[in-house]
């Protein structure tokens, strides 16, 4: 595996060497850093690396660790300090890297709240400080005790320490009963070359005496830091700490409405507040302050690596909450990071277990942000071409050879990316780069479908790039899960030619094997008698398995987790779901040829040619597969699920109309016991029931809807269907009221909804 290496191309194995590789680099990463104050990595390392482990776990969730740094924030306490536990957890900021991630912040609060476009959203922008975070609280206005961050539930007592910076208020007037403030602590960039002056002219002397120097500082942060977190408060006091303050944790009573009123608040108390923080009225402003300060970034004085922004309502606020360890209503905007030029020496085609065909650029080691880099993304063949995946010019139209020089940049992933090119220094007769059309692993065609950026191998089973990671996936944790056989047994038995296992049917016919290939098993290092007997008994204990585990197991492109529980239960049982995909074959594959004429059709309207009529395409599509009202009414049905769309429905119906997958699909569900999913709850007057939210809802996301109505133990569709038994029609609610009409379902607006579930 390379540095380069797209997650979406990671074989199963590799996706779990690298989530292991992170949670050792994020780890170490965090205690030198937060418990040590002696960083190993640059920020922009570090979040790069924070970032490719979530993209993994989205694309792996399955793979997920228990010590995920996902769910970490900062580092355990040290053992040097009393232990305080946060009344309100210190949480993390997510990150925003581009302008477009600024943009995508406003759009995903709009889209929460059902807030239109329109509607006015403020925000404040304030510098992100780089210190170390602290929380004061005070209890009748006066200082009881100071902490850390911690790992976000439990921080070290430093109160002593906090009680030695001048801008830290010992007692608070007119303040709320219970309050506690946090902020940064940090130190000037005067402070800190005095500071290291001092300490040099001091082990001037040390050194002479022929003893033990002290440490002089990397950069204020550790500085502050490390000046902070002395046993010895007098140390502390010695050292020219700052504070400023800008959030708090528990309040015994509101401070404000508003964060910018909440800040203000703050300062009155007598808090220091960051003069720099301002009221903003939507992402270009949000932006423009960014580059304001950005600007004034090497003569403020301290030290910031880039600019936070939250939503300024609290109420808002409330009503966004917070994800495991980030709030919805907040993001930090990072100052980007560096880019480099190097030659471009090649291009390699790696194969993932989905089996797309993915370039990845092979570089001259260049040195990017701290790290040397020596290869990079090249995402896809439109990428190489200069265009992106509507046929529009990226880069100024510019392709990418090989032995162009190009630039590198890394920010926001560990994957550096190839920016741009050079053309004054293009060789003469450099060829363009043309993406294989068969597989490198296995020779099989590789077809890129009209719309999609991604070109696929075809030979599946048969593509060794595929095969094992099936069979690793089907033995994962949140699939078969069978204890014992993970990815290091599966790649044993698959290369075997005794044991071998190729498909997910082979392991349930393992313990029937002649008593030659068992004895081989046994005589193998690191198995004994016993071990393979529990071997062969957790296999057995997995003949009984769960719907959604089996067909999440299967690896069916397009359905995660989720698309397997959904599906699950909905259908039932599997012979209810194999039905469906059969019945909705015609009907999928009317469905990809209409999708494909409209990709063309809206192709040659870009290119100035007439656009057709799109109601004539799908209908030409579904005479030619001559599709029936029966199979229109199973992909209806199954497209309805909420949270199975087109993507899925295809991927689902192809899989069971492959006939050598169908047969392995077949072969295996013959030695299985399928479990239905689970009842949902039937305490509630829409347990049971399917609902359909329809139109604008005023009171309530449809985010929030839809969680609310399945915790009460109903489904939620997208569309309306005789199937529906409830439809909650807000302002707008079009076609979808209708057809509830005419199918007699009953229909009631948002009050009538709430009325309904008034008190569960």
């Amino acid at each position: 595996m390379t540095d380069a290496q797209t997650v979406s191309d990671l074989t199963k194995e590799q996706a779990r060497l690298e989530l292991a590789r992170l949670a050792a680099l994020l780890g170490r990463a965090n205690t030198a850093y937060h418990r040590e104050d002696a960083p190993e990595i640059s920020d922009a390392e570090y979040d790069a690396a924070k970032r490719r482990n979530a993209e993994i776990e989205m694309h792996f969730p399955e793979l997920k660790r228990d010590d995920s740094p996902s769910e970490v924030v900062g580092a355990a306490p040290g053992e040097g300090f009393g232990k305080i536990s946060h009344v309100v957890p210190m949480l993390s900021l997510g990150n925003a890297f581009e302008d477009d991630d600024v943009t995508d912040f406003d759009d995903r609060i709009r889209k929460y709240l059902n807030l239109g476009a329109r509607r006015e959203l403020q925000f404040i922008a304030e510098p992100k400080i780089d210190g170390l975070s602290l929380s004061l609280r005070y209890e009748g206005g006066h200082l009881v005790y100071a902490a850390t961050r911690g790992d976000g539930e439990t921080g070290e007592n430093v109160t002593e320490n906090a009680k030695t910076i001048a801008d830290i208020p010992r007692v608070l007037e007119a303040a709320p009963d219970v309050i506690e403030v946090r902020g940064e602590v940090y130190m000037s960039h005067a402070d800190f070359e005095a500071l290291n002056t001092r300490i040099r002219e001091k082990n001037a002397k040390l050194e002479a005496d022929g003893k033990k120097p002290l440490t002089v500082f990397a950069n204020p942060r550790n500085a502050a830091a490390g000046s902070l977190r002395q046993l010895d408060p007098t140390v502390t006091r010695e050292r020219p700490l700052r504070f400023f303050a800008y959030a708090w944790g528990d309040l015994s009573a509101p401070l404000a409405k508003t964060q910018m009123g909440a800040i203000e608040r703050l300062a009155a108390l007598g808090f220091v507040t960051n003069d720099l923080t301002k009221l903003c009225d939507g992402p270009e402003a949000l932006i423009a302050h960014y580059r304001d300060i950005e600007t004034q970034r090497v003569s403020l004085g301290y030290d910031i690596d880039g600019v936070v922004y939250k939503v300024d309502d609290l109420g808002l606020q409330a009503r966004l909450g917070f994800r495991s360890t980030t709030p919805r209503w907040a993001v930090a905007h990072k100052f980007p990071a560096e880019l480099a030029w190097t030659r471009l020496e090649g291009i390699d085609i790696q194969v993932g277990r989905t089996g797309a065909l993915s370039p990845v650029a092979r570089l001259q080691p260049v040195t990017v942000g701290g790290v040397v880099v020596s290869n990079a993304t090249l995402h896809n063949e439109d990428y190489i071409a200069g265009r992106d995946s509507k046929g529009a010019d990226i880069r100024d139209g510019k392709d990418i050879r090989v032995g162009d020089w190009v630039q590198v940049y890394r920010a926001g992933d560990v994957i550096p990316k190839v920016a741009d090119v050079d053309l004054s220094k293009r060789a003469e007769g450099a060829e363009r780069y043309v993406l294989p059309e068969r597989c490198p692993e296995c020779d099989s065609p590789a077809v890129r479908e009209e719309g999609d950026a991604v070109r696929y191998c075809t030979g599946g089973l048969i593509c060794p790039s595929q095969a094992i990671e099936k069979l690793r996936h089907f033995v994962a944790r949140k699939a078969l899960d069978i204890e014992g056989l993970g990815a290091k047994q599966i790649e044993m038995f698959f290369d075997d030619p005794d044991l071998s296992i190729k498909t997910p049917a082979d392991i349930f016919t393992l313990a029937n094997r002649d008593a030659a290939n068992l004895t081989s098993l046994k005589n193998r290092k690191g198995w004994k008698d016993k071990s393979v007997a529990n071997l062969f008994a957790a296999i057995e204990a997995k003949r009984d398995i769960g719907f959604a585990r089996l067909l999440f197991g299967l690896g069916i492109r397009h359905i995660g987790e989720t698309g397997a529980k959904d599906l699950a239960q909905h259908f039932g049982e599997w012979s209810k779901l194999e039905r469906a995909a059969e019945t909705a074959r015609p009907a999928a594959l009317a469905w990809r040829a209409a999708d494909l004429a409209e990709d063309a059709e809206r192709i040659a309207a870009a290119k100035g040619g007439r656009r057709g009529r799109i109601k004539e395409v799908r209908d030409a599509a579904e005479a030619a597969c001559n599709v029936s009202v029966v199979a229109k009414a199973a992909w209806d049905d199954l497209t309805g699920i909420d949270g199975i769309g087109a993507s899925v429905a295809l991927s689902l119906t192809d899989a069971f109309a492959n006939e050598n997958e169908r047969a392995e699909i077949d072969r295996l569900v013959g030695m299985l016991r399928i479990e239905a999913p689970e009842a949902m709850l039937t305490e509630s007057p829409v347990a049971g029931k399917t609902v359909v939210f329809t139109g604008k809802l005023e009171k309530m996301t449809r985010d929030e809807a839809k969680v609310r109505a399945e915790a009460l133990g109903a489904k939620v569709s997208g569309s309306v269907s005789s199937k529906t038994d409830i439809l909650v029609a807000g302002p707008g609610a079009g076609s979808k009221a209708k057809k509830a009409a005419d199918l007699g379902v009953t229909t009631i607006d948002e009050d009538g909804w709430l009325e309904l579930i008034e008190g569960l």
